[in-house]
């Protein structure tokens, strides 16, 4: 805590004390206020201004430091005021008293506890960003919720000053309007809990749901406007039609086959997608036949002599199609139709929310899944359109190993394909325009790639911008400026990895008023509905993420959501999504990094482990690489976790986990592990953690209660 916060803390705690200490305390209580009613009447009747400023400051300062008896101060301004001008001083004093303790409340606590419990309050924020005025709302006018409780609680969120004061000033009228009414009969009272019958707390609370009533008659009445023009069929072919045939649709379509729902899948191309096709499959097919190749060049190693492989790039790339064979049957037609999917092989086009021309037929249906992924980005460089580009959709069918291969795009795909087409006997140069490669991780994990790629025979060039393309009498040239020099790259081909777009062209969304971000994929809420509540999206086209599992994760949500949404709905929670980039050593990682939470400005601690220190990877050769953890200060509860070793993405598993289910680095430490194994680098990570953060004063003392058990003398020293 600073020492402003230290300061203000230490006088509020005095100023509470001083309260309670000289008995100020029992004047508020209701047989007081009775007892000197008629006296209080005197002094306003004499001085009215003066006691009605008394009167207000009093209240703010009782609310604002959160003591006992605003409720008394109410009834006293009732009878003193009576109920216009009672209503008017006692609704501005509380309000103002409430807004105080507020950011009493916001001063004192929110940026400790937001550090130590970051990720609970990312999701309560995101809560009070869209219903913070409703939810206060509901809290003001339902009197069972402690009105102080309310000003401290709120006060570790992140709602407007501005919005609280205005939604309190508001909601706690109907409230304060029966307690200074009630004020008026304060001879009468007998207790404050006679104020409240049942039928008024049972008001209140309808009061309090009216908010909720009206807010759901807007979402109809913005329902009933999105779909002005258009005619909702009487009846449905489909419960759900799912246009895209990649992982998202196919996931989609098997949860919703799997509860009985009528589903159509509608797939122009072939199934499976990207990542079936031009994507995860082929890449990591790839990439293990240029791991083989490494192999064999590194074997002196571990004592074995061979000669340089002998690559023959058409039977790699007849491995990389044997491989897409193999896995086809996984996502086929056949299989779908077996399932109770009926699969159209067209392309489809929305004529309106609820109707779908495919080929010549019109299909209706309840809901609308769109799934139709995305392609690869290729920039507007001069020149580029008539030079030999490859991306990760023509890549696969070529035949020869390209001799010069320029890889422009220094991101998860650029890597990859980069060491594996160095590996297998490229002459490969990587252009990336920022100052690292990989550039979403920390800078070191970007900086170990680089010297690994370097040390392959990659040439690698950051920061460094592309111009243009040329073709001279020598052939193909890149040029590009780095180090403020301009540089001529010849080549054979231009891989271009420089992201992806989505697949949005053709499918009839600007007729349905359905838009993109900025960035790219279609404007959705947190449960994938895009403006239309029955067309939902998943997959590259949705975003965030361009990965077969968020893909997945995504289309659970999407299925759900327009099966169920009517009774229960989901958000798409990301907080847990690991991610792998298969370089060797691989990259991996779960939740935050360093850069991550720098930005978010979220305090943390990180613990290292060098995967040089693990009997595995000694044995295995493979010790380059790190783990690195952060936690909550002063906490095992794991933030995120980067792992750069081989095969990562085999063990970020048991992080993923830890961190979905609540489970911090103790419970990691105190788990077996089989040794040895490069996993255990997990729990090696864990008693890293532990050892710095050992109980000193403990070990002190067993320090001395052994020395003592043994008789020796230092013991004795310390006991006299």
């Amino acid at each position: 805590m600073t020492r402003q916060r230290l300061i203000i803390a230490a006088l509020l705690i005095t100023a509470i004390g001083v309260f309670f200490i000289s008995g100020a305390h029992q004047w508020f209580t209701l047989e007081t206020i009775k007892a000197y009613q008629s006296d209080f009447q005197t002094a306003f009747t004499q001085n009215p201004w003066q006691v009605a400023g008394i009167f207000f400051a009093v209240y703010v300062v009782i609310t604002a430091l959160s003591l006992p008896g605003a409720t008394l101060m109410t009834l006293l301004g009732g009878a003193l005021f009576g109920l216009g001008w009672g209503l008017l001083i006692v609704s501005f004093a509380s309000t103002m008293g409430a807004t105080l303790a507020f950011l009493l409340s916001r001063f004192l606590f929110r940026g400790p506890i937001e550090k130590r419990f970051p990720r609970q309050f990312a999701s309560v924020n995101r809560g009070v960003e869209r219903d913070g005025a409703l939810y206060l709302f509901t809290l003001r006018l339902v009197p069972v919720f402690p009105f102080f409780m309310i000003n401290l609680v709120m006060g570790l969120t992140r709602i407007k000053t501005v919005t609280f004061y205005g939604v309190s000033q508001l909601a706690m009228l109907p409230g304060t309007a029966i307690y200074v009414n009630a004020g008026g009969q304060l001879g009468e009272l007998e207790s404050l809990g006679g104020i409240l019958s049942p039928t008024l707390i049972a008001s209140f609370l309808l009061l309090a749901i009216f908010p909720w009533i009206a807010r759901r008659i807007v979402q109809l009445v913005q329902k009933r406007k999105a779909y002005k023009g258009f005619t909702r069929p009487a009846g449905f072919d489909y419960d759900i039609v799912v246009i895209g045939g990649g992982s998202a649709g196919l996931v989609t379509s098997y949860i919703a086959s799997a509860v009985n729902a009528k589903v159509a899948l509608v797939e122009k191309h072939k199934m499976g997608g990207d990542c079936l096709n031009t994507g995860c499959v082929p890449s990591k097919a790839l990439i293990r036949a240029a791991r083989a190749a490494h192999e064999v060049r590194t074997a002196h190693r571990f004592g074995v002599t061979a000669s340089e492989p002998q690559v023959d790039f058409a039977k790699v790339m007849g491995h990389v199609h044997q491989s897409i064979s193999d896995i086809e049957p996984h996502d086929s037609i056949e299989r779908y139709n077996g399932l109770g999917v009926e699969v159209y092989q067209e392309h489809a086009r929305l004529i309106s929310p609820w109707e779908i021309q495919v080929g010549d037929k019109i299909l209706t249906a309840r809901h609308i899944v769109l799934a139709t992924g995305a392609r690869p980005r290729v920039p507007s460089l001069p020149g580029i359109k008539s030079a030999p580009v490859l991306t990760s959709e023509n890549l696969w069918s070529l035949t020869e190993l390209p001799k010069r291969l320029v890889v422009l795009g220094g991101g998860a795909i650029g890597c990859e394909l980069s060491q594996s087409f160095a590996r297998l006997g490229s002459q490969v140069t990587l252009v990336e325009g920022v100052s690292q490669l990989l550039g979403r991780e920390d800078p070191e994990v970007g900086e170990l790639i680089e010297s690994t790629l370097a040390g392959e025979g990659v040439s690698v060039m950051t920061d460094a911008r592309a111009l243009e393309v040329l073709n001279g009498e020598t052939g193909y040239q890149l040029v590009v400026e780095h180090d403020g020099d301009r540089k001529i790259l010849p080549l054979d081909y231009l891989l271009v990895s420089a992201g992806r777009q989505a697949n949005v062209e053709g499918l009839g969304l600007e007729a349905l008023g359905i838009t993109t971000t900025q960035a790219g994929p279609l404007e959705l809420n947190e449960r994938l509905q895009t403006r239309l509540p029955n067309i939902w999206a998943c997959g590259d086209l949705a975003g965030p993420y361009q990965l077969t599992h968020a893909a997945a994760h995504q289309a659970w949500h999407a299925a759900v959501n327009a099966l169920f949404g009517e009774l229960k709905s989901f958000a798409v929670d990301y907080r847990y999504m690991p991610a792998v980039t298969y370089v060797q050593p691989e990259v991996a990682r779960v939740g935050l990094n360093e850069k991550e939470a720098n930005a978010q400005s979220i305090a943390f601690e990180v613990t290292r482990y060098a995967m040089g220190e693990s009997d595995r990877a000694i044995a295995e050769g493979a010790t380059q690489g790190f783990i690195k953890v952060l936690t909550v200060p002063g906490r095992d509860k794991i933030l995120g976790a980067t792992i750069v070793a081989e095969n990562a993405g085999e063990w970020l598993g048991e992080f993923t986990l830890a961190m979905k289910h609540g489970l911090g680095l103790n419970k990691l430490l105190g788990t077996i592990h089989p040794y040895p194994t490069l996993g255990e680098a997990a729990k090696a990570t864990a008693g890293v953690w532990k050892n710095a953060h050992k109980p000193e004063r403990v070990l002190a003392l067993l320090k001395h209660y052994f020395n003592w058990r043994r008789g020796d003398s230092s013991a004795k020293k310390i006991d006299t």
